[in-house]
């Protein structure tokens, strides 16, 4: 096909064939749970799931952000754990004290994730040492101000994330609305193709003019915004939350992007891909305690899940083909910036020397 919509068209049809399968998979666990366990399906069974799917869906796509800028965010678990502790602790029962927590829950986020955009752009430290270091700090503070006990959560804090609109969990609601506004910002504004065209390859990104350190930055500073959501929420969910909260979603966070299809390697995925395979997983873990299984069967799943997903999808793009990428110019699989024109290898090369 050629034309000027072609490499869109293409690009387009590339992103859903890598992410269909999780779509196809999760449309079939749920017919499975249907035939063989159907009270994981049942409406106290989806009542409790929703929920708990929302806080997975919001850390799954903060990490999507992280792994499209060639990153793997370890500091999941203390972001979570840390705001559930802030928006608990602080007000202790009292929800007029509510609102200056949740404020300084989001503040620490942010302080948080701009540090770990720094630390890994401006001196270099790998994404993996940064964010691991960042998570045991949060857990440090997170202790700090709990001495490891939990404590009872606000009623206001309870009655918001028990809400519903129009049938429609609050917490669901808020995650779906943050997957629309990320995926539109991504997929449809300058901005965001420049952000996958960054997070592809960082020297042909150079080469095109792109500075890929403001876009590294900008995806831990929206997941640690993701991952304070979603602590907010869990602390409402859970009637009395424990600071090591967080800790069950950084493996189904990791997993839940490789399901989507988004490369470990960076560059261009799909955050509502992401929030599928977190609705996959979600549904799996019902589909497993239907069954009376323990909760170490339970870990086995999710890693099998991991496992799979990655062989499947994560390492899909060899080292090679990105190097042969930046030699040719964009990849076809990618939109063009707005209002610029494939520069062509040569000017490329050109750009490289000035």
């Amino acid at each position: 096909m050629t034309g000027p919509g072609a490499g869109t068209l293409g690009g387009t049809f590339w992103r859903w064939r890598r992410s269909a399968g999780i779509w196809v998979a999760t449309g079939l666990l749920f017919a499975v749970s249907a035939v063989f366990q159907p009270n994981s399906l049942g409406s106290s069974a989806l009542a409790a799931l929703w929920p708990f799917a929302a806080v997975l869906i919001l850390a799954a796509v903060g990490q999507t952000l992280v792994v499209q800028q060639r990153g793997i965010d370890l500091s999941v678990p203390g972001f979570i754990s840390l705001t559930v502790i802030l928006v608990t602790h602080i007000p202790n029962g009292n929800s007029a004290k509510l609102g200056p927590a949740i404020l300084l829950a989001y503040a620490i986020s942010l302080a948080a994730g701009l540090v770990n955009g720094l630390m890994v752009t401006r001196i270099g430290i790998t994404p993996i040492v940064q964010t691991l270091a960042m998570n045991a700090v949060l857990y440090g503070i997170d202790l700090g101000i709990s001495q490891g006990t939990p404590t009872q959560t606000t009623s206001a804090l309870q009655s918001f994330a028990s809400a519903s609109v129009a049938g429609i969990p609050l917490p669901l609601l808020i995650a779906l609305v943050a997957v629309v506004v990320i995926e539109f910002t991504i997929k449809r504004t300058t901005f965001g193709r420049r952000f996958e065209a960054a997070g592809a390859n960082a020297a042909a990104g150079r080469a095109a003019g792109l500075r890929g350190n403001r876009y590294q930055i900008s995806a831990y500073l929206g997941a640690a915004v993701l991952y304070c959501t979603a602590g907010v929420l869990l602390a409402g969910i859970v009637s009395q939350p424990d600071p090591f909260q967080g800790d069950s979603y950084l493996l189904p966070s990791v997993a839940a992007v490789a399901l989507g299809g988004t490369s470990l390697l960076g560059g261009v995925g799909s955050v509502v891909a992401s929030a599928m395979g977190a609705l996959f997983l979600s549904q799996l873990q019902q589909f497993v305690l239907a069954t009376g299984a323990s909760a170490a069967v339970q870990n086995l799943v999710e890693a099998g899940a991991l496992a799979l997903a990655v062989t499947v999808y994560g390492l899909r793009l060899r080292p090679r083909r990105l190097l042969s990428r930046s030699r040719a110019g964009p990849p076809a699989d990618t939109e063009p910036l707005d209002g610029a024109a494939d520069p062509g290898p040569g000017r490329v090369a050109s750009a490289g020397h000035q």
